[in-house]
């Protein structure tokens, strides 16, 4: 039988292992499935992936962040059904993932792809044995947001949430390593927030400071202009590859993110090959007040990500000045209304 965890590289492997110290063998059977391991053709930085020099061979794939997600749960619950929940929940995400809601006109919740999961997993043979097998109905594991550890509102802190800020800060934007991360993780339990509802937080304010303080340096980049024009650009030119029939649909959902880039740069279309080469090189991202005709324009209306943790003495912004500050900082973040980049 196949073991994900053994199939990563050093990295991944140590990381999961501070997420949970056993790997459940029943994770093994979903991530198998086809619906699954097309997931590790998608990167979860989506498109701004492309424009980066990462620092690693492998990509940060939906499906180890799926993975990750799913561990943290399993940590805290020891919960079959929660777990699988949380292993699916990115099922249904296409190529570029979140540009795609752009492309959808949901720039700001960001969850319109999320809207197939149900359908994704009713039309797997593999997983729907799979749950009849676990006695698992399902209703029980196509929604994950009626689980609260697994997912919450922004800025509460959940598994889903917690997972792609720890990644985020490895792979995106180095603002921690493995044992910073090893030494947070290990601070956080499940607590009875204000609405009496679980949540994940913090036993100590020093350590819930710490993870304030490095997350709070990612914050800006997911609503930068550089990423909301990497977004835009690319649900724009995946629009038009779709409208003069270069791809299909089904391609979004079948192809990975490469293949499609290899069909853009071959492109009989030269306007979509040369726009794409040339949004590859650009460096210079430009805020803007008024909308440009002339140029490459667009909404700065995003998701808005942060976290206000909860810990055993309440919410960190309301008993650290610290925390306060940057969750202030970022709130009052001066966003133009638009951005624009001159191709």
């Amino acid at each position: 039988m196949k073991n994900y965890i053994d199939e990563q590289n050093d990295i991944i492997k140590s990381y999961y292992k501070i997420l949970s110290k056993d790997f459940p063998q029943f994770l093994n059977d979903y991530i198998y499935t086809p619906e699954m391991q097309k997931l590790d053709g998608i990167n979860q930085i989506c498109g701004a992936y492309w424009r980066k020099d990462n620092i690693y061979e492998d990509m940060y794939s939906v499906l180890k962040h799926s993975v990750g997600v799913a561990l943290i749960i399993w940590n805290f619950t020891q919960d079959k059904k929660q777990t699988i929940a949380g292993l699916l929940h990115d099922i249904s995400s296409p190529a570029f993932k979140h540009c795609i809601d752009f492309l959808n006109g949901d720039a700001e919740k960001q969850e319109s792809t999320e809207e197939q999961t149900l359908e994704v997993i009713k039309n797997s043979k593999e997983i729907m044995n799979l749950l009849k097998t676990d006695e698992i109905e399902l209703q029980e594991i196509s929604n994950y947001k009626i689980y609260p550890i697994a997912d919450n509102e922004i800025p509460k802190l959940s598994a889903d949430r917690l997972e792609y800020t720890f990644m985020n800060g490895i792979y995106y934007k180095k603002v921690w390593d493995l044992e910073e991360i090893s030494q947070i993780y290990q601070d956080i339990h499940v607590i009875n927030n204000e609405d009496n509802v679980e949540e994940l937080g913090f036993n100590s304010v020093e350590i819930a400071e710490k993870f304030v303080d490095r997350a709070s340096k990612l914050w800006p980049i997911w609503v930068s202009s550089e990423d909301t024009i990497t977004m835009y650009f690319f649900a724009n030119i995946i629009e038009k590859m779709y409208n003069e029939k270069y791809i299909t649909k089904s391609d979004l959902y079948e192809l990975s993110e490469q293949q499609i880039i290899n069909l853009i740069k071959i492109c009989k279309n030269k306007k979509i090959s040369e726009a794409f080469n040339n949004f590859m090189k650009c460096n210079n991202f430009i805020d803007s007040e008024e909308y440009r005709e002339d140029k490459f324009c667009v909404s700065r209306k995003v998701k808005i990500r942060y976290i206000n943790p909860i810990t055993k003495k309440g919410r960190i912004y309301d008993i650290s000045t610290k925390a306060k500050k940057q969750i202030d900082n970022f709130n009052n973040i001066d966003i133009s209304k638009y951005a624009y980049i001159d191709i």
